[in-house]
């Protein structure tokens, strides 16, 4: 009867152990897969899908910002779909509300249409669109009053031209503008843009240009040089991926360009006199915030401006350290000037028609 008796307590130890044994050894990765964390709590799965890709220093790295930020905050899974044609968008979005998750963030104003079309068909899946509106009850929409950021950008360009003393700057009153695809959001940063230029400077004259693509380098860096060889001593990219042909297209002109979404004055240190921060980090980290602390709200759009520090310019140190002597601390005293009339209301800024900041 011992035998028998140790016999069975021993069988009960070894499937014990071999049922401990199985659960410990779960990776991150089926975790995942499963859905849960440590704690037995259902992990919060997140997809972000980008209509071109990471590593373009502007637009989709600022959302990634947001992400990392939520990531090290809360107990959530990313995934993160990256585009190469626009015909990925679409089925990036469906598959990842097929697939069940939490939240779904598309992450350009080109997902309105498609968002605006598939989020009634999951309504249990919670969709977020960076850039634009989509009114539907699981959607939630974050704006950004791009058009007023411009107009310190224009601004700031128009009183650079102006300055024949920095170098290579010429006297002609000319500044520049390029593009990736021409879409109502981008044509408000341009309106922005150029109110901003004009009332600096009524002469101010703005070459613009289009690349029709957000992800194209080389196309961005021809149409800068074509502007640069057309007299602009400066010209601002928004452009993403693109934009960073614009960049280096003022590097090597020995010229000047004005970035756009994140900080990138230090890409080219001495060549970017500003860049246009658009704080997409804080828009995509809001959106995930909510769902995370069971706060989200569909059909609720977060506004972001230069009132509440969405929009803005960078403080242009890196181009002053660049400059030393020869930088034009009256630029930064007239910005900082505009920057609290747009926040009193006292300018008002105006839109591209058929797209407001709403």
């Amino acid at each position: 009867m011992k035998v028998k008796s140790f016999m069975r307590v021993f069988t009960m130890l070894l499937v014990f152990l071999m049922v401990v044994s199985c659960g410990g050894d779960k990776k991150d990765g089926d975790q995942a897969a499963g859905g849960t964390s440590e704690g037995g709590k259902k992990k919060l799965r997140i997809a972000i899908v980008h209509a071109g890709f990471l590593g373009d220093k502007s637009f989709n790295d600022s959302a990634n910002e947001g992400i990392k930020k939520a990531m090290a905050e809360y107990d959530i899974e990313v995934k993160t779909l990256e585009s190469k044609v626009p015909s990925d968008w679409e089925t990036n979005v469906v598959s990842m509300a097929s697939e069940g998750y939490d939240l779904v963030i598309g992450n350009s104003s080109q997902f309105q249409d498609i968002i605006k079309k598939h989020a009634p068909e999951f309504p249990n899946v919670k969709f977020a669109i960076i850039d634009t509106v989509v009114d539907e009850p699981n959607v939630m929409s974050v704006v950004f009053a791009q058009n007023e950021g411009s107009f310190l950008a224009g601004a700031a360009a128009a009183l650079f031209t102006q300055k024949t003393d920095v170098p290579n700057v010429n006297a002609e009153k000319i500044i520049g503008w390029v593009g990736g695809m021409d879409i109502p959001v981008l044509q408000d940063f341009l309106t922005g843009y150029k109110q901003g230029a004009t009332y600096i400077d009524p002469d101010t004259k703005v070459l613009v240009s289009f690349a029709g693509t957000f992800n194209d380098p080389l196309k961005g860096k021809e149409l800068a040089l074509a502007q640069y060889s057309q007299g602009a001593d400066i010209i601002m990219n928004v452009a993403s991926n693109t934009g960073n042909g614009v960049l280096e297209a003022a590097k090597d002109s020995q010229k000047y360009a004005v970035g756009v979404d994140i900080n990138q004055d230090d890409i080219y240190p001495g060549f970017i006199l500003t860049s246009m921060l658009k704080r997409v980090d804080v828009g995509t980290y809001e959106v995930i915030k909510s769902v995370a602390e069971d706060k989200f709200k569909g059909g609720e759009i977060l506004k972001m401006n230069v009132a509440n520090g969405g929009i803005g310019l960078t403080d242009m140190s890196v181009m002053k350290q660049a400059l030393g002597d020869k930088f034009p601390e009256d630029i930064l005293t007239t910005i900082n000037e505009l920057t609290e009339k747009i926040k009193s209301g006292e300018i008002k800024v105006e839109s591209y028609p058929g797209f407001k900041f709403e």
